[in-house]
């Protein structure tokens, strides 16, 4: 899953770089700054992905919600760059589920578990309930 994780998170910046720099690059707008822009955000997660730190596979995945929402939305409304979102699609669902993946394994493996939410709603009653109940005698 690291692998995968790694090679889908640095196929999808190499296909930002493409699409933006060389295959579509914006009309009206300096291509090189377009092609930065789009870039930096998935440059941030990156040192933390290939060191393979479970956490950064974690929260990289909200980074790449922007990719997923970009992608669905030429889809649907820019038949010119189609094909080019469908690429983008396809390489963000591959990032994000990989990283899920990953991010699990590696938290299980090393012990880190949350508690279930009606575990920590259970211990929150009983300590509010137990403050409640001491400061009434």
């Amino acid at each position: 899953m690291r692998k995968l994780s790694l090679l889908s998170n640095l196929g999808l910046i190499a296909w930002v770089v493409i699409w933006h720099a060389s295959l579509s690059p914006h009309p009206h707008l300096n291509a090189l700054a377009v092609t930065i822009g789009w870039t930096i955000p998935l440059l941030l997660p990156l040192p933390g992905i290939v060191k393979g730190k479970p956490f950064t596979h974690a929260w990289a995945n909200f980074i790449l919600m922007f990719y997923f929402l970009h992608a669905l939305t030429l889809i649907y409304v820019d038949e010119g760059e189609r094909w080019l979102a469908a690429t983008e699609l396809v390489l963000v669902t591959f990032a994000f589920a990989s990283n899920i993946v990953f991010a699990r394994w590696m938290g299980k493996s090393q012990g880190l578990k949350l508690p279930r939410l009606s575990q920590v709603e259970r211990e929150e009653r009983q300590r509010f309930e137990g403050k409640d109940n001491a400061s009434s005698d």
